[in-house]
């Protein structure tokens, strides 16, 4: 006898429940109450073959909603994937387990982004549905013909970043992205009538997208729900109007199932409510099974599309850039070669330009974009066109003031795969777009951030847009490389690491302003050590300045000021400090000699906040920084005001020489 989709159903909700119970911790709410529709969507309509995680051209799934990860957890291990395990969801939120409290991209192969930030998921099922729709228009519907499948509470519907995301993802008509909504209407606070009265369903209309409503624990409207979806062209949102907790008698409907174990006695009542007579983390043979044949539904499609990839004429690129990988010929060096043949002043954000002008042309793999800024962030090169839904094979993004739904996006485009995305925006609305930093960092997304005007030399607009902690504390993020080159070479070099870094994403930031030409080698591998000796000391050595970006140039005019005065000084341009500190105790110590206080003195330069640079220059040692928000003015005035002059900065030196 066949096993009804109610009872493959219950088969999610009672290892929900169980795996909660069993931790004392987590939400079993939200799995319980989507157990049904997320069984339509694996059984009818994703696909997917639980043989192979990493199938090119398999459906994504996203469970925005990341808080109801036993959701996820369950669904793969009934479907019969590697992992997780029945003994890793006993675990469930124990260390070592691959069960975390949030779905970990890392942790488990099968979780296509880490969700549990809301909003965040749904933003990057965007940046999938971009990605697979840019792929196809490359390589045809051969090779891709995916669509994106994404799971979302009320929460994430509330999050700003959602309003961006689907502005966004309404404008490029991403039809083949299909968000499921669990419209329980419940959050931790109680009934979501207590903080909106907002009408979603016109909200998502008014933006381009098809809406959709039905059952969310009727199999039969949940079906015709996904199938009306999965014809329209227009994205659409599928209104599943569930029950919080469903089977749980005493709880179901309400917060109390939300985020909090239901307890010994409600587990036992949903049991017997639900019918389910098998003890706990226990499934039946037979549920098991035909949950494995759903697992299984997707190989003979997969062997047919690898069929049909061994015998196409791009395999081997579409392999490549599915695999993360660049051209083995891909290097920066010729470009740079022509920087030192004809060094020019310029802004390090022009000098990104020039960068992207060779890279664009190199890597067809390469998508940039920019949140209203293109002028300003330069992220824009000749060859490539804007993407759009009338081209989807186009390169260019225009994002709108849309700074986290950008990075949210990025980040989902990366996690597909094929794509290298990069974004540009001003280095204060990092502020905007850092939680999707983080994440990024987090799931070790290739992702390059393009932030310009990045300090008090932007002038005129003031201190709202003058960055001043903004790079100690973006430095501050794991596995987040900051880079803030000198001058066009190093920018260069900067880009090509940034493109080289398969496990994480990258952050530009450049200058406003024209810097001069100060490089002197044309290999990468200062940049690469994250920071190297620009210039030696002449006299005998008495000083280290290290300076970033802007700063590197002044750096070399106060060695002068105090080279004349016969004190011998070394000035260090430190592109990239999380790179530097990664380098070898030998290096760093060549760099930045450990030796007796009064012996050397070091000094950092930069134009924002000195916070942090005591670690390079130890107690001892000077920071010249910018510890309060700027001021509006020319940015020659400014850096005269807060004293980011060699007059200012050579006599403090020598006075703290003397003492």
């Amino acid at each position: 006898m066949a096993v009804s989709n109610r009872k493959l159903a219950d088969a999610i909700r009672a290892l929900s429940m169980d795996a909660v119970q069993a931790a004392d911790s987590g939400h079993p709410g939200m799995p319980m109450g989507m157990a049904d529709a997320a069984t339509v969507l694996f059984k009818d309509f994703l696909k997917f073959d639980a043989a192979d995680p990493y199938w090119a051209d398999r459906d994504r799934f996203v469970l925005s909603a990341g808080h109801g990860s036993m959701l996820i957890y369950a669904l793969l291990h009934l479907t019969g994937y590697e992992k997780p395990t029945l003994q890793d969801i006993r675990n469930f939120r124990q260390l070592g387990s691959p069960c975390a409290g949030h779905p970990e991209n890392f942790l488990l192969d099968a979780v296509e982004c880490t969700t549990g930030p809301l909003g965040q998921g749904f933003a990057m099922a965007v940046g999938m549905a971009i990605a697979e729709r840019h792929l196809n228009a490359v390589y045809g519907d051969t090779l891709v013909d995916h669509r994106t499948w994404a799971i979302a509470g009320d929460g994430c519907l509330m999050e700003g970043v959602n309003h961006e995301a689907v502005g966004l993802a309404g404008h490029l008509e991403l039809g083949r992205l299909n968000v499921l909504w669990d419209d329980n209407r419940i959050t931790i606070d109680g009934p979501t009538d207590l903080s909106t009265c907002e009408d979603i369903p016109a909200r998502y209309r008014a933006s381009g997208w098809h809406v959709v409503s039905c059952d969310g624990h009727d199999h039969d409207d949940v079906h015709r729900a996904l199938a009306e979806a999965k014809d329209d062209p227009r994205p659409s949102l599928i209104a599943c109007r569930t029950t919080i907790g469903f089977g749980a008698p005493g709880k179901q409907g309400t917060s109390a199932t939300h985020g909090n174990p239901l307890g010994e006695d409600e587990v036992a009542a949903a049991r017997k409510e639900l019918g389910w007579e098998h003890g706990p983390f226990a499934i039946p043979v037979d549920i098991k099974s035909t949950w494995e044949d759903i697992g299984r539904q997707g190989t003979e499609q997969r062997n047919l599309w690898t069929e049909r990839l061994g015998d196409h004429p791009e395999r081997v690129d579409f392999e490549r850039r599915m695999a993360g990988d660049l051209p083995k010929s891909f290097s920066m060096a010729d470009h740079v070669k022509n920087l030192m043949a004809d060094p020019q002043k310029a802004a390090t954000r022009k000098a990104s330009e020039w960068a992207l002008e060779a890279i664009n042309r190199a890597l067809p793999e390469t998508i940039g974009g920019s949140a209203d800024l293109t002028g300003s962030n330069n992220t824009r090169t000749g060859d490539i066109d804007t993407l759009s839904a009338d081209d989807y094979g186009n390169r260019y993004i225009n994002y709108g003031i849309r700074e986290f739904g950008m990075a949210s996006a990025m980040n989902g485009m990366a996690l597909h795969g094929g794509v290298i995305p990069y974004g540009g925006t001003f280095l204060i609305f990092s502020d905007y777009s850092r939680p999707a930093i983080r994440l990024g960092a987090l799931q070790q997304a290739r992702v390059i951030h393009v932030m310009t005007h990045d300090s008090i030399g932007l002038g005129e607009d003031g201190p709202t847009h003058q960055p001043v902690e903004q790079l100690q504390s973006l430095r501050a993020m794991p596995n987040l490389h900051v880079f803030r080159p000198a001058d066009a070479v190093e920018t260069a070099w900067c880009w090509q690491l940034a493109l080289q870094n398969k496990g994480g994403p990258s952050l530009m930031a450049l200058s406003r302003q024209g810097l001069p030409a100060v490089a002197t080698d044309a290999t990468e591998a200062g940049c690469a050590k994250g920071g190297y000796r620009l210039k030696g000391a002449e006299a005998d050595r008495r000083i280290i300045l290290i300076a970033t970006g802007s700063e590197v140039h002044l750096a070399l005019e106060v060695a002068e000021k105090l080279e004349g005065e016969g004190v011998g000084t070394d000035v260090v341009s430190m592109p990239c400090t999380q790179l530097f500190d990664a380098q070898d105790e030998e290096y760093r110590a060549d760099i930045l000699p450990n030796l007796q206080p009064g012996q050397i003195l070091r000094v950092s330069i930069e134009a924002g906040t000195s916070f942090g640079w005591e670690r390079y220059t130890m107690l001892d040692g000077l920071n010249f920084g910018l510890d309060r928000f700027g001021a509006s003015g020319p940015a020659p005035d400014l850096f005269d005001k807060f004293g980011f002059t060699a007059d200012a900065i050579a006599p403090r030196i020598l006075a703290a020489l003397d003492q």
